[in-house]
């Protein structure tokens, strides 16, 4: 019998082992485990959650995301770890073996949790109240109020609700991952047919109602944006109109977490659109990875729950506050702008508004747009731009994440009703956004379009456009190379770089690069693109390796690295090479970075910083000081195992010399004084708010890059 449902012991954010003065200590001492790094950037969002000058609503918006984000860890991380369990080998080069990185990973995700909660109910709540937005319990309300509820409850949620009893006649429920349900107990009355199938008549049986997501989280009480109440606190209210045997008492809520890591085996299929529908009515069906109920429910329910959905007690999360806190996004959603950021003020590019067209434009020079200081809308209008020229024969896309209403699918389409010729590599493995890339590449596909879904044994993440245009009876290519996918509704709150280019030996290698996309031609050298799988690592270890021997040589060395994750072994340790051979290194890396900095006789010479603020840091850039001859980067590939080794990756020399100063001198340098938003990675794997000079004013990186003068300060340099 279940007598207690476990509680964490408080939360312990550093490194398990420190390193030695010489680096030399046991195998964690070198390197951070990638989901411990994980679970750190999760803290460093629930900070901004709990920062109180912030907005309200964005500080719930925050909250809302750090839900978001465990959802994944749990369905993709923790659903593999456990995988993993009674078949490794040895121990991680981190120094965790499967079972001791669980057993950290409860810690930190309970203790996180908690925080969560406490934030929630005794800081934002009460402060959303005073504010005007109030979320209440139904027992709170008047009794007029709560006719009205009542009301809407019978003509809108009860048709809807179907309770399940699990008794010897009824098994077990199928239990959908991320849905809210009930759990409850009721007494069987003493007519009732089945009594006699139980030993005793005075027996309780587990009812459960499932919450369907059609029905909204927050019923607005009096109709209004005003007042809120929660959808499982009305049913919980009315539980007796739907189980009149329930018991008094014992509706309590929960939650379960299922493996959504499911994979293909791509090799055997003969149709890969095939297998994916298939795989993602699977994806239903897996394991249960976790389950969060209510503190409120009794230890006997956990129990059951417990055994009959075969998971152990390490699985169990007791929530003390409301499940699923990312349903808060339904109250950012509310009209109250005093309590929001304000819009980013966004500016056109001059050199592209200025131009006769966006390929006139990009025909005199190159041109970087940074997201979303410079609107999305650029793109997409170079692209229609494209679709509507009668001298475009050709447009070559590659889309990852499309986005449900996406802009650009239809502009494909109407492209190939044109009959011009239209690819589209479609990537139909992009997790959890698999369905809506299924759905636009039928539609595409009916069209005309030549649709391609990628490489066997590899996701294509690169984000390339190439559009051959006939100017003067030559063809023409230009190509838009990005750190971002074609989602307008993304690049909103997604910083990212678009680099347009008419160059011919890049226009050149994006031909090859599609061909290699779409007939699998084997090429081993691109001659200005670096493309993975196929010589992206190679080419970065030597980069960091030249910028090694520039300094053995006493020539000016410098790595400045922005990227979302660090987590590859040979970059790492290239890395540690340089930093012992005297190349300062900067790197700022948004989430996972297993690299351990400023360690003597290591890593010395090596910051981290990561910035996370109201936008979602995306783009990539390298930057190598070549001995004084610096060479810089864009792209979509981070430094990861998946990046360099598993999926088709571009990275672009940046060869125009003023976007290329840009990108040093005011793009990395803006990230590198940032003193509000960005924290330093320590040596013990816990991160510090950056210390700051006597008299230093703060200054956020994100909101220096809005607005015209910004934008001038680049331009002008053209």
């Amino acid at each position: 019998m279940l007598t207690n449902v476990p509680k964490s012991p408080k939360l312990d954010r550093s490194a398990p082992e420190p390193a030695t003065t010489d680096g030399s200590a046991g195998p964690r001492a070198n390197y951070f485990n990638r989901d411990v790094s994980l679970l750190e950037f999760f803290n460093r969002v629930l900070d901004e959650a709990r920062d109180q000058t912030q907005p309200l609503l964005e500080r719930l918006k925050f909250l809302s995301i750090l839900s978001s984000n465990l959802d994944e860890f749990f369905m993709i991380r923790v659903s593999g770890l456990k995988e993993k369990l009674g078949r490794e080998v040895g121990v991680a080069r981190d120094g965790y073996s499967t079972t001791e990185l669980l057993t950290e990973i409860r810690t930190r995700v309970s203790e996180m949790m908690s925080q969560q909660m406490d934030c929630l109910r005794n800081d934002l709540i009460p402060e959303l109240s005073l504010a005007g937005i109030v979320i209440t319990e139904y027992t709170q309300l008047s009794e007029s109020q709560r006719r009205q509820l009542d009301k809407y409850f019978h003509e809108a949620v009860y048709p809807l609700l179907t309770p399940q009893a699990v008794d010897p006649t009824h098994p077990f429920p199928y239990i959908s991952g991320g849905s809210i349900n009930l759990g409850l107990l009721a007494k069987p009355k003493l007519d009732y047919k089945a009594a006699r199938m139980i030993e005793e008549v005075n027996d309780e049986f587990f009812v459960r109602i499932k919450i369907p997501s059609s029905l909204p989280r927050f019923i607005p009480v009096d109709g209004t944006e005003n007042m809120f109440v929660f959808i499982e606190d009305l049913i919980h209210a009315n539980v007796e109109l739907l189980v009149p045997e329930a018991v008094k008492g014992s509706c309590h809520a929960f939650r379960i977490t299922r493996d959504g890591d499911l994979e293909v085996r791509e090799a055997e299929t003969e149709d890969l659109l095939e297998a994916m529908e298939q795989n993602l009515k699977l994806r239903r069906f897996g394991d249960v990875i976790r389950l969060e109920v209510a503190t409120s429910m009794p230890p006997e329910m956990v129990e059951y729950l417990t055994t009959s959905l075969k998971i152990t007690l390490d699985d169990i999360y007791p929530i003390e506050g409301p499940l699923n806190a990312t349903s808060f996004w339904d109250i950012y959603g509310v009209n109250r702008p005093d309590l929001k950021d304000r819009p980013i003020r966004d500016v056109h590019p001059t050199s592209i508004e200025s131009a006769e067209s966006t390929f006139a434009a990009i025909k005199k020079q190159d041109v970087l747009l940074h997201h979303p200081y410079m609107p999305y809308s650029t793109i997409t209008n170079f692209i229609q731009e494209a679709v509507e020229d009668p001298d475009v024969l050709a447009i070559k896309i590659c889309l990852y994440r499309i986005g449900a209403e996406s802009p650009i699918a239809p502009l494909l389409i109407r492209a190939s009703e044109q009959g011009k010729q239209v690819t589209a590599l479609i990537e139909i493995k992009a997790r959890f956004d698999e369905e809506n890339n299924i759905e636009w590449a039928k539609r595409l596909e009916q069209a005309g379009v030549h649709v391609v879904y990628g490489l066997i044994g590899l996701k294509t993440h690169c984000k390339t456009t190439l559009i051959i245009r006939r100017e003067n009876k030559k063809l023409v290519r230009y190509v838009h190379v990005a750190t971002g996918n074609y989602n307008p509704d993304t690049s909103a709150f997604y910083t990212d770089l678009s680099l347009l280019t008419a160059r011919k030996e890049i226009g050149e290698d994006a031909t090859e690069l599609f061909n290699y996309l779409t007939v699998y031609s084997r090429r081993k050298h691109f001659k200005s693109l670096i493309v993975a799988p196929i010589y992206l690592r190679q080419k970065m270890l030597e980069l960091i390796k030249r910028e090694t021997g520039h300094a053995n040589e006493g020539r000016p060395a410098r790595i400045v690295a922005k990227m979302n994750r660090l987590a590859d072994s040979d970059i790492v340790d290239a890395l540690y090479e340089a930093s012992q051979a005297g190349v300062q290194i900067d790197l700022i890396v948004r989430g996972v970075c297993t690299l351990r900095p400023g360690v003597p006789g290591l890593s010395e010479n090596i910051r981290v910083r990561s910035v996370v603020g109201r936008l979602l840091e995306h783009s990539r850039v390298f930057s190598f000081e070549n001995g004084g001859e610096a060479e810089v980067f864009t792209g979509s590939a981070d430094w990861m195992p998946r990046n360099l080794d598993r999926r088709v990756e571009v990275l672009a020399p940046v060869y125009d010399p003023q976007i290329r100063r840009y990108l040093r001198e005011h793009f990395l340098a803006t990230y590198l004084k940032d003193n509000v938003k960005a924290r330093e990675l320590q040596s013990d794997g816990s991160y510090a708010t950056v210390e700051r000079a006597e008299g230093e004013a703060d200054f956020n990186s994100q909101m220096s890059f809005q607005g015209a003068s910004n934008i001038l300060k680049f331009e002008n340099n053209h």
